[in-house]
């Protein structure tokens, strides 16, 4: 192989889905990609102390502190530094904008805790998604893997998978089990499937 595609990984909590990225990368499971950066919304991030236990450079670029256009402009030169190809949203908070998103085409994946285009959409993240669910009385949920194409939810599916709700879940108890059955599962496979076709166009 001549060169494995350089991803930036965007978190802004915990990075459990990071962490997910980075024991596939360093399985085997992504052969074409190398994770090159983790680049954080804010500075108390666990996902940074996890990308340094990994031994990859994270960096914080705080959305609170600054314009739009600042905050992008931040990430922006952090993957020219790095010459990133691919960005993988993992838990990523802060809302990239279209002026961003377009310079990416088909290079910006996000997970999303649902099988869109159920749940999904303004205000959808989170707990939030797995509360509606529960509200909605639905017997099965999933998680999403996309290509970001448009703001604020347009782009297109690359993987999704089912998960089954049980009669006595929490939303917290959903949560959990979509992250280990669907999200960890489907975002490797969906990042390796882009690094290939980036590889080998």
């Amino acid at each position: 192989m001549l060169r494995k595609a350089r991803i930036a990984v965007f978190v802004s909590g915990g990075g459990t889905n990071l962490e997910a990225l980075l024991n596939a990368q360093e399985s085997g499971a992504i052969p074409h990609g190398e994770i090159v950066l983790v680049v954080a919304s804010n500075e108390t991030a666990y996902a940074l102390k996890r990308a340094e236990n990994h031994g990859v450079p994270g960096v914080a670029v705080p959305r609170k502190q600054m314009s739009q256009e600042a905050f992008e402009a931040g990430i922006s030169r952090k993957l020219a530094e790095y010459q990133v190809d691919v960005i993988v949203l993992a838990g990523f908070l802060s809302i990239l904008s279209e002026r961003f998103v377009k310079q990416w085409p088909q290079r910006i994946l996000n997970v999303h805790p649902s099988l869109i285009p159920s749940f999904c959409g303004k205000g959808m993240y989170g707990l939030k998604v797995h509360e509606a669910a529960l509200e909605k009385g639905v017997k099965v949920t999933g998680a999403t893997v996309h290509l970001v194409n448009e703001i604020p939810d347009g782009g297109r599916i690359l993987l999704q998978k089912a998960v089954d709700i049980l009669p006595e879940d929490t939303a917290e108890t959903l949560q959990r089990r979509v992250m280990e059955q669907a999200e960890w599962v489907l975002l490797p496979q969906a990042t390796e499937l882009v690094c290939k076709q980036i590889t080998e166009s």
